[in-house]
């Protein structure tokens, strides 16, 4: 049975109904924002006439500058308050689709590519913001209502293209701009200037936030994360193609049965965070991450032709996943994987709670770098290898090592806490 409610729990959570909206519909836009370019990369690509190396990079470069902005926003947030760092990163982030409404040179695409990368500095200063008010037996659910808001990706991959069907290219920013500057100003009007300082238990000083990259568990749980999500974000990029490609569809219907991947892993972290406040964060990333080691061992199995030599004929035998099933693994996957994702947040948030911030864009930066280098290395295994579903046998692999390392992990704890109880 769990503790009554105390007053300061209540406080907190009065203050949380009206925070945590603004904070993930915040998170929501600064995510449909991130992945603008790979939405509508059709158009940018056909009115540019850019080649694919050039493309590419543009495609990449929002996620770079939001892993490279992550620490030092994260850093900011706790020197001056995540208030200022979220109004800055919205206000950023609006600037970025003024300048996409005008924008018609490579110059100008590239300039407002830098910026969205933005989103990743919002993310770390908001983490800090709803953790700040989030009461300690509730904060596992409260980070993942905002991690929730990466389903602002999914909304975009089916928002964007009705747009550009029924409109002009320059009808998507001026939408998003709208948006940011509403949600801009909701967050200016209802959020309580206070934040303009930093917590009185957060860490401000430098020299002490980047002390704790000497921390092993820092380390440790940061490549976890970055693992997870990393393959989270790099297959939500690469299962449109691969799905069309796999069963002889239209592109349009891939990207639209990527969304069931996308939105219910983004959705799941509510559900990871709330079963890491009730069964442990540690248990719930070890279950979630069999769930996809189930998941990925099935998807793993390339469409097949078994020859069967029998007494009379040979029996010939055709194998390919009908795309009902195909699309239900694809669900559990990205639940599972969202659920984990949720779990390892809560882990970093609960052990360093003072610099939320910071280590949020730790995990961010790691998550990037992952997701980054996954499509590249999908594409090169399928070159040489010549098997789409070798993508998951390559995330079998990354997640069953980390599911070994976690395991380790928690009974080196356990054996830590049988032996010394009073730590």
């Amino acid at each position: 049975m769990q503790p009554p409610i105390n007053q300061d729990d209540e406080d907190r959570l009065s203050s949380l109904a009206v925070i945590l909206p603004l904070a993930v519909a915040g998170f929501m836009l600064a995510a449909g924002c991130w992945a603008l370019f790979s939405v509508a990369g059709v158009y940018i690509r056909q009115s540019l006439e850019l080649n694919s190396v050039t493309f590419g990079f543009l495609l990449a470069l929002p996620m770079a500058t939001g892993a490279i902005l992550a620490i030092p926003a994260g850093l900011a947030a706790q020197k001056f308050g995540s208030r200022r760092v979220m109004v800055t990163c919205l206000a950023g982030l609006a600037a970025c689709m003024a300048l996409l409404i005008v924008a018609d040179s490579l110059a100008e695409f590239l300039a407002a590519g830098a910026g969205l990368g933005l989103a990743g500095g919002y993310y770390s200063a908001g983490l800090q913001f709803v953790t700040r008010y989030a009461p300690g037996r509730r904060t596992g659910l409260v980070l993942g209502l905002f991690g929730a808001g990466i389903t602002g990706v999914g909304i975009s991959y089916y928002l964007v293209p009705l747009i550009l069907d029924a409109f002009t290219w320059s009808v998507v920013p001026l939408a998003y701009l709208i948006l940011l500057s509403l949600v801009l100003m909701l967050v200016l009007l209802l959020t309580d200037p206070e934040d303009a300082e930093a917590g009185a238990a957060s860490e401000t000083s430098v020299r002490a936030l980047l002390a704790r990259l000497r921390r092993v568990r820092v380390w440790q749980v940061a490549v976890w994360f970055g693992v997870v999500a990393g393959s989270f974000f790099g297959l939500a990029l690469w299962l449109p193609d691969y799905l069309a490609s796999q069963y002889q569809l239209p592109v349009q219907t891939g990207a639209g049965l990527a969304q069931w991947f996308i939105i219910p892993g983004a959705g799941a972290q509510i559900l990871g965070g709330w079963l890491s406040d009730r069964f442990g964060s540690t248990r719930v990333a070890n279950r979630s991450l069999m769930a996809c080691l189930l998941g990925l061992f099935v998807l793993s199995y390339p469409p097949m032709t078994l020859l069967i030599q029998g007494i009379d004929q040979t029996i010939r035998l055709e194998f390919l996943m009908p795309l009902p099933l195909e699309g239900a693994l694809i669900v559990v996957l990205g639940v599972a994987l969202g659920c984990t994702m949720a779990a390892l947040q809560r882990t970093m948030v609960k052990e360093n709670r003072e610099a939320t911030a910071f280590v949020a864009g730790l995990l961010l930066v790691s998550a990037c770098s992952v997701a980054f280098l996954l499509p590249v290395v999908f594409a090169a295994v399928n070159h040489w290898v010549g098997v789409r579903s070798a993508v998951f046998m390559i995330l079998f692999l990354l997640l069953a090592a980390t599911l070994t390392l976690l395991a380790r992990d928690a009974r080196r704890q356990e054996r830590q806490t049988l032996l010394h109880p009073g730590i």
